[in-house]
């Protein structure tokens, strides 16, 4: 089983006769591998080490409390709803793979449970014909309406019959499932950039969220995935999946940092109820937990 990063803190400690060039530049090796990202890894370890040699830390609880400083300054959480008595948009992105569907199903539960009655599930993976079947599974079992159309159909047609269907119900919100076919790039931000018209056509002003899911054990993946989709339709938050893993790492640190990009929710494990909101400050204490 792979070593969590804290118990990688630990040993490195207990190794360490004192904290020197070496200590530092294992440090910054653990944090590269715990998926902090290169070039993130050094600025912060150069500015731990300042900060220790200026401030003469030198106990290891010293060092672990300024380590969780300067990463938490770069992890960034939102708390994102729906808002009551409007037409709220939400499109998923994201790889396949990453636990999208079963996320935008989380959602419709999360939400439905905290008083959003109004719920349609838009199944705009139209190139999956499993994407398709696995969303209505999920309606099903959650008493929430989808809209689908056949297999190979137009995505951004599907959004738009959704968000009609949800307003001819009244106010509430549309999860819009969408395709994550990252190896044709070109087609697959093409494709987007339509749902993203779609989407902020049908949505009441300031109602339209861009959610991209990632998986939490992948690493620097995960940031060029963000990046990616950041680059088509402006993300505005992150839902982390598979966050039960004992392989998690920092990789919120690295796309905060780089790219700005908050942290909404993680979910940690299987069920419907397995989704949170994120906690920043939780998320370090995790990473760190030696």
């Amino acid at each position: 089983m792979k070593q969590s990063f804290g118990e990688k803190l630990k040993a490195l400690f207990s190794k360490s006769s004192s904290i020197n060039e070496d200590f530092f530049e294992d440090l910054t090796d653990m944090l590269v591998e715990g998926d902090i990202g290169a070039k993130t890894a050094f600025e912060v370890v150069d500015e731990l080490e300042s900060i220790c040699d200026k401030e003469k830390i030198n106990d290891q609880a010293g060092i672990v409390a300024k380590l969780k400083e300067l990463l938490l300054r770069d992890v960034r959480a939102v708390s994102l709803a729906p808002e009551a008595g409007k037409q709220n948009v939400w499109m998923m992105l994201g790889v396949n793979g990453v636990g999208k569907t079963t996320t935008a199903a989380k959602l419709a539960k999360y939400f439905k449970n905290n008083g959003t009655e109004n719920i349609v599930l838009a199944s705009a993976d139209t190139f999956r014909a499993a994407a398709i079947e696995q969303l209505a599974l999920h309606g099903e079992r959650l008493g929430v309406r989808v809209v689908s159309h056949q297999h190979g159909s137009d995505p951004s047609a599907v959004v738009y019959d959704a968000a009609d269907a949800l307003r001819a119900s009244g106010p509430g919100m549309v999860i819009a499932d969408t395709a994550g076919r990252l190896h044709n790039k070109e087609n697959l931000v093409r494709e987007l950039q339509k749902i993203d018209r779609t989407c902020s056509l049908k949505a009441d002003e300031g109602c339209y969220k861009k959610i991209l899911v990632i998986d939490a054990t992948t690493g620097q993946n995960a940031l060029r995935q963000a990046e990616v989709f950041n680059e088509a339709v402006k993300i505005d938050a992150i839902i982390m999946t598979k966050y039960d893993s004992t392989a998690k790492g920092g990789v919120a640190v690295s796309i905060g940092r780089e790219l700005g990009l908050p942290v909404a929710f993680v979910c940690t494990g299987e069920a419907y109820e397995n989704i949170q909101p994120f906690n920043a400050e939780s998320y370090i204490d995790d990473f760190l937990t030696m």
